[in-house]
């Protein structure tokens, strides 16, 4: 880690002691010579209660995790999920509100959740070891907190690769003093699958850990194209809104109207490209955070990225697709606004070239960090690949690899180099990031073979987590600490 003069003066940073990899966030405890768990390093942050902001309501419920069966459009699998939809609840809030979630976990395992892109308070991050205990399979967790910021969220499990199941779903945070330039909105989330169709995600992991003989290490992408290379889990299928494409789910609108996408990718292993057939698509916002609206005919979508976008609907049916990167098969939804006939899966929308990246993105003045100077620099440098199958970061697994440290009001700026052939969805918790470009992110696709700096403010105490949004990647090592000193 590099520090600044200012940083030094004062009184610099100091790395802390190792950290053991547990799920897919850095534990809280550390290991003795048996193996045997010690007493945590730190206590667990206790969240005060609660109570609305002025004018704020309580979102209260309860969300039931448990094995279940799920229709995914004619095809019943056995996955695990919430309240025995998949996906999920979505729960929706405004800006005021005090949400009030009690998880019951009635899993074969310990599990938490995870309100993946909201800055909360530490003690309700739901990264277990490092906010707080698991909870173990009949256990209750109550997680309570104020809606602070508007935008396209998403909540799920975040032990081990338990997303890669039915545990997720989304959550919308409106802002009353938003413009309302659009007439309806629809939430869209995307998805790849392979759970109940012979295989677990546990299973999948274990194949792709499996002893095999040592290979060199790659460090550079081996292809032009700016993904690299594709993940390595087979998924049999792809969904939008927990369907297949033999059996879309459909909005129903008007010609005419404005209609406000909320697009999630919740899929563990796969970038998508997203297009509507016959129409173009007006960017507004990006992880949360308004950007100068920007037409595209499709964009790319990392996993764990959420967009916005507004469309302007014609008369017709038409398809909505989100096709995984460099791999077969394709997610399919349908937008109607007249009866008629479904196009044939075959006869999709081509993607116009070039398809909009977050890098061409302009934020909104309004969603700019304040200019000021960078206090401390740090390096993260993503390594690893996919046979033998092992993620780094800073050259050691989680759990060898000495955390980021910090001290609060400081600017950071975090120099992450991607060395691997696969692009990777870095994810940050409790705070955003802001791109060269100013775009303010908790989720940052980093293409292989590129250096990204990404800049944020210190100012929300803890311990947190700086890992892969892709669960296999972040389990088998790809994860690193962010400290307050």
């Amino acid at each position: 880690m590099d520090t600044s003069r200012r940083s030094l003066i004062g009184g610099g940073l100091a790395i802390t002691g190792t950290w053991l990899l547990g799920g897919c966030v850095p534990a809280r405890t550390r290991s003795g010579p048996d193996g045997a768990s010690l007493q945590p390093t730190m206590p667990y942050p206790t969240p005060p209660r609660l109570a609305p902001a002025a004018g704020g309501t309580v979102v209260e419920k309860t969300l039931r995790a448990a094995p279940t069966t799920v229709d995914l459009g004619g095809l019943l699998v056995d996955t695990w999920a919430y309240s025995d939809v998949m996906p999920g609840p979505g729960l929706d809030a405004r800006v005021g509100d005090l949400l009030r979630i009690t998880l019951d976990n009635q899993l074969p395992a310990d599990t938490s959740l995870h309100w993946h892109g909201l800055a909360l308070p530490n003690g309700v991050d739901g990264a277990p070891g490092m906010t707080q205990n698991s909870i173990a399979p009949g256990g209750r967790h109550l997680y309570e907190f104020v809606a602070q910021r508007p935008g396209t969220y998403l909540y799920g499990a975040h032990v081990g690769v338990q997303l890669d199941r039915g545990l997720y779903a989304s959550l919308t945070i409106a802002d009353p003093a938003e413009p309302g330039d659009y007439d309806d909105e629809w939430i869209v989330v995307l998805d790849d699958w392979v759970d109940g169709t012979g295989r677990t995600p546990d299973d999948v992991l274990r194949a792709l850990t499996a002893t095999r003989p040592t290979t060199s290490a790659q460090t550079g992408s081996t292809s032009t194209a700016p993904f690299g290379d594709p993940g390595r889990v087979n998924y049999p299928y792809y969904l939008v809104n927990g369907a297949l494409p033999a059996a879309p789910v459909s909005y129903r609108g008007r010609p005419g109207r404005r209609l406000r996408l909320r697009v999630i990718n919740a899929a563990s292993d796969t970038i998508f490209t997203l297009a509507v057939g016959g129409h173009r698509l007006t960017v507004t916002h990006a992880d949360g955070f308004r950007v100068a609206p920007r037409e595209t005919a499709a964009l790319h979508i990392g996993q764990g990225e959420r967009y916005d976008l507004l469309v302007n609907l014609g008369d017709g049916v038409f398809p909505l697709v989100a096709r995984p990167w460099r791999r077969p098969g394709q997610a399919m939804a349908l937008i109607r606004t007249t009866t008629g006939m479904a196009p044939a899966v075959g006869r999709l929308p081509e993607f116009t070239k070039p398809v909009l990246q977050a890098t061409e993105l302009t934020p909104d003045d309004s969603a700019r960090l304040p200019g000021r100077p960078t206090d401390v620099f740090a390096r993260l440098r993503l390594g690893g690949q996919a046979d033998p199958y092992g993620w780094t970061i800073n050259g050691a697994p989680f759990g060898r690899n000495n955390p980021i440290t910090v001290f609060q009001g400081q600017r950071l700026q975090l120099d992450v180099t991607n060395a691997t052939t696969s692009a990777h969805p870095l994810h940050l918790h409790g705070h955003t990031m802001a791109m060269p470009n100013g775009l303010r992110k908790d989720t940052v696709l980093i293409p292989p073979s590129t250096t990204i700096p990404l800049q944020l403010d210190a100012t929300n105490p803890g311990a947190w987590s700086i890992h892969c949004q892709n669960p296999y990647h972040a389990e088998t090592g790809m994860a690193i600490a962010l400290e307050y000193r």
